[in-house]
């Protein structure tokens, strides 16, 4: 008998890292600093729950079935946001809205892939990523990274097989926190154009990129739709995490299949969530930049604050939006370091071979820290509980 395909794919990892931390009590003068999970900790700022409040309270059509593909409304105000930041052409019918990035991720796979067939995913990868492909009977094909975490067009090349459906990237990046160069972008763009499969392109955490503008230009292209396909959260954004709200752009001809999946699998996204979302595009700009110049702040104080680590053993390789990607000095693999620090320093975060191939040694030095949630002091914290570590 053949073991269904949830038995063999591996454990949630934000999961089972916290079950590291049951039983455990944190003394008051040193709490668990949880820097395992890249979500917002805090709610909506309260004009925007009062939002949701009112369409609670007053729209009858908030608790109902809603289309498919999402609110007319909110589908359109993001082709027209994205089509002015990009410079490029997406109409309202382009844009689909999805119950979380994640489901976006699940509805492009299931409308590119049968059984067999194989996505390249650059390697350290996002887990929920390959979780999907091993639970949907594809094959995760790693794209190792090299220096600075940024994957080479050239090697994508090389991996790409009569199977091959789709190239799966996200930028930034999760795990590595690095930001894809446009051109780099571009020239996956070109390869996947090339060879005749699908550019999946993440951007979960576009809205806290260092640089200003647009972060490429793959929407400028006139064919883009015949070879990208973008997906997007507006839970990091609007602190929407719980309402499950995120968004796919493709082609017509996609979203048609799209729709099929999503109607199949939640009907329709949450209404309020995507109501809430549409007042936060509206009206929420300038807060949100708010936002991003204090993760940006952040993000400074780990480079600032990192050589109390580095002259140790430790190495940073990779920085960006939400997270920390680290090297550890220590003579043990970073599976059984990461529990450790639980115990000994009050740290809770995830260790590298979450993120890669059984088979990739690398991953055991590796550690990541999603260090959005942490203020300055918190940071200073983080860094003297590491330099203090004696293994």
């Amino acid at each position: 008998m053949t073991a269904p395909r949830t038995a063999t794919t591996f454990a949630p990892p934000v999961m089972e890292a916290r079950r590291w931390i049951e039983g455990i009590a944190f003394p008051d003068d040193r709490p668990l600093i949880n820097v395992s999970q890249a979500a917002p900790v805090d709610p909506p700022i309260k004009a925007l729950r009062q939002v949701m409040a009112d369409a609670a309270l007053h729209d009858d059509s908030a608790h109902l079935y809603g289309p498919v593909l999402g609110l007319p409304d909110l589908r359109a105000e993001l082709a027209m946001q994205w089509s002015a930041g990009y410079g490029g052409e997406i109409t309202p019918a382009q844009v689909c809205i999805t119950s979380g990035c994640n489901q976006a991720f699940a509805a492009a796979i299931s409308t590119l892939t049968s059984e067999g067939d194989e996505v390249i995913l650059p390697t350290p990868w996002y887990f929920n990523h390959k979780m999907w492909l091993d639970m949907s009977g594809v094959d995760a094909v790693p794209l190792p990274t090299g220096a600075g975490l940024l994957p080479d067009p050239l090697r994508a090349a090389a991996l790409i097989t009569p199977r091959t459906r789709a190239i799966a990237l996200v930028s930034p990046n999760n795990p590595g926190g690095v930001e894809y160069p446009p051109a780099l972008l571009r020239a996956f763009l070109d390869l996947a154009r090339a060879r005749g499969i699908a550019l999946i392109l993440d951007e979960t955490y576009r809205d806290f990129h260092a640089e200003y503008g647009a972060p490429h230009d793959l929407f400028s292209d006139p064919d883009w739709s015949d070879t990208l396909i973008h997906l997007y959260s507006f839970s990091k954004a609007y602190r929407l995490t719980g309402h499950r709200v995120g968004a796919l752009i493709a082609s017509e001809a996609r979203l048609a299949e799209v729709e099929k999946f999503l109607d199949t699998v939640a009907i329709c996204p949450s209404q309020i969530g995507q109501h809430a979302a549409l007042w936060g595009m509206r009206n929420l700009g300038d807060w949100l930049a708010g936002e991003r110049r204090e993760i940006l702040d952040r993000r400074a104080a780990i480079a600032e604050g990192f050589p109390v680590l580095e002259v140790q053993g430790w190495r940073l390789l990779g920085l960006g939006a939400y997270f920390a990607y680290l090297e550890h000095p220590f003579d043990m693999p970073s599976n059984a370091l990461a529990p450790k620090l639980v115990e000994e320093a009050g740290i809770l975060l995830l260790p590298g071979t979450m993120f890669m191939p059984d088979d990739d040694m690398s991953g055991a030095r590796h550690l990541r820290v999603a260090f959005a949630n942490l203020d300055r002091a918190g940071i200073g914290a983080l860094f003297t509980r590491l330099k203090g570590l004696r293994f």
